[in-house]
């Protein structure tokens, strides 16, 4: 990771190669922006058939329920409760794919303290 900021975020995996001998042994660093590890994460899904739903905002703009978005799922909430609108489009979605972005606080289960 790097300090300076969270766009320049980058994930490193080692490959070493299948060499007996450690004389022989290649290394290679291949880096991983955050916005590689997010679509690759995405593309993964949809090439199994799941509709890609844009990450929505953190403060819930229809739900007074919500402070703040906590899990990626909160969007879908409207399915799980059975309230969603028959002329939506989350009324016939199947599967889903996305990266929510949220906001995670303190305390054992995410709760405020």
């Amino acid at each position: 990771r790097t300090a300076a900021s969270p766009s320049t975020t980058r994930f490193a995996t080692r490959l070493f190669s299948s060499s007996s001998s450690s004389e022989d042994t290649e290394q290679q660093t291949l880096e991983w922006p955050t916005n590689k590890v997010r679509s690759t994460f995405v593309e993964f899904f949809q090439e199994k058939d799941h509709v890609f739903q844009p990450s929505s905002a953190c403060a819930p703009l229809n739900d007074p329920t919500l402070l703040f978005t906590n899990a990626g799922m909160n969007q879908f909430k409207p399915i799980f409760l059975g309230q969603v609108d028959p002329n939506s489009p989350l009324a016939t979605m199947q599967r889903a794919a996305n990266s929510q972005k949220c906001i995670r606080a303190g305390g054992k289960h995410n709760d405020l303290e």
